[in-house]
């Protein structure tokens, strides 16, 4: 019975280490807030691939190393494929190894955050601070040097536009 307990203590200490200190340039919100822009779910569909909806709409995650984004390193705005809120810089991106196009920070005021409780843990989800579509989640492994922050986006959540010169 005490190995229980003990393990039980363990395993709600774990699971209810703060978020606060994860969050830097994302802006806290709630599902069930409005936001700029609302459409119906036929709506979306009608304006997004399969894959799109499925990431951005019912929170879904494709699969690794599937996203062309991946190999993006050319100077350049990452932007919701929802909205077109521009979301993340090229020179925040880097190669977590994890298989998703990552950054070690997004566009200030441009992405929101929510609490993901869906795997049994605390996660903080990202999500676009226009629409409201799901980006993926943000970890505390990303570069050291930098922000030490890893926002782990999903590929078909964004498109990529080169910066002219």
């Amino acid at each position: 019975m005490k190995n229980w307990l003990l393990f039980l203590l363990i395993t709600l200490f774990l699971s209810c280490n703060s978020t606060e200190a994860q969050r830097d340039t994302a802006t806290s919100v709630n599902k069930k807030e409005t936001f700029k822009i609302v459409k119906s779910d036929k709506e979306w569909k009608e304006i997004l691939t399969k894959e799109q909806y499925y990431v951005l709409r019912q929170e879904g995650t494709e699969p690794p190393f599937s996203s062309p984004l991946n190999n993006v390193k050319e100077a350049g705005i990452f932007y919701c494929a929802a909205c077109n809120t521009p979301l993340y810089e090229t020179k925040h991106k880097f190669d977590s190894g994890t298989g998703w196009p990552s950054f070690d920070q997004g566009i200030k005021g441009n992405i929101g955050y929510d609490t993901d409780r869906k795997l049994g843990y605390i996660r903080t989800e990202l999500v676009c601070g226009t629409c409201g579509g799901h980006l993926g989640h943000m970890f505390e492994d990303g570069p050291s040097h930098t922000t030490g922050k890893r926002h782990c986006i999903n590929g078909d959540a964004l498109l990529f536009k080169p910066t002219t010169k």
